[in-house]
């Protein structure tokens, strides 16, 4: 099944049993947080690809995986809990927000019961970093991030990128959605973080349980890989500031 919109198709490849599945979007951004953490759930809970969404405005790239080209932006689906995920192998492009947010609210806000979208945010400092703050856009959801637990944010702001466009458009066309605000790494992508999301925010919030190991795994690699690189940097500084001492000595 194949359903148009302006510029931008939703290619359906199968059914999905799920009723009122929660839709939890993992979009290339900061930190590459909601990717990572998306990732993870879409892997853990054996998700099935749903469908697609081609569009034009779309990077022409070729995404591949086992051997076979797939398309670059999909979406998956399970009963186990009822859950849809929001993928892309790709940075969505600005021009291609508008037409993506037509074509989620088309082929699937009517499929959802809500949704939920993840940001990164930079962090000050690393006791920073994993930090979960929600913002909804009713007032049922909001006491819903209450009740599992997250902090709502109290002070005003605004989110940009793709997933600031699809909030908007969530927002506007009534469909219940919820914002996750994480602290992350300003530089590096960060899996600490999306560990922290998903066992802070989305676990309560889906009543699912994600073994993040993993994750807590590919984190204590980049730390060591900072470390590495942070002695290295020092290592060439003092062999810098010894040659200057020479070169000072013989003139």
């Amino acid at each position: 099944m194949t359903t148009n919109t302006p510029d931008a198709t939703f290619h359906r490849s199968t059914d999905l049993d799920a009723e009122t599945p929660t839709l939890i979007e993992g979009l290339p951004g900061h930190g590459l947080v909601a990717s990572i953490a998306v990732d993870q759930i879409t892997e853990q809970l054996e998700l099935e690809q749903y469908g697609a969404i081609r569009s034009a405005s779309l990077p022409s790239v070729a995404s591949f995986a086992d051997g076979l080209v797939q398309d670059a932006v999909r979406v998956y689906g399970g009963t186990d809990p009822d859950i849809m995920t929001l993928q892309s192998d790709v940075p969505i492009p600005e021009e291609a927000f508008d037409d993506l947010g037509r074509c989620v609210l088309t082929d699937l806000a009517d499929d959802v019961g809500r949704a939920i979208f993840l940001a990164g945010a930079p962090a000050q400092s690393e006791e920073q970093q994993g930090d979960v703050v929600g913002v909804a856009t009713t007032e049922a959801l909001r006491a819903e991030l209450e009740a599992a637990d997250i902090e709502i944010a109290d002070d005003s702001g605004a989110v940009g990128g793709v997933t600031g466009a699809l909030v908007t458009a969530c927002y506007q066309a009534d469909v219940p959605a919820a914002l996750l605000l994480v602290r992350a790494n300003p530089r590096l992508p960060d899996p600490a973080a999306a560990r922290s999301v998903i066992e802070n925010a989305l676990e309560p919030l889906v009543d699912f349980d994600i073994d993040t190991d993993g994750l807590r795994e590919q984190a204590a690699e980049i730390q060591n890989q900072k470390q590495q690189i942070a002695q290295q940097v020092q290592q060439s500084q003092g062999q810098q500031d010894e040659s200057a001492q020479v070169r000072g000595m013989f003139r």
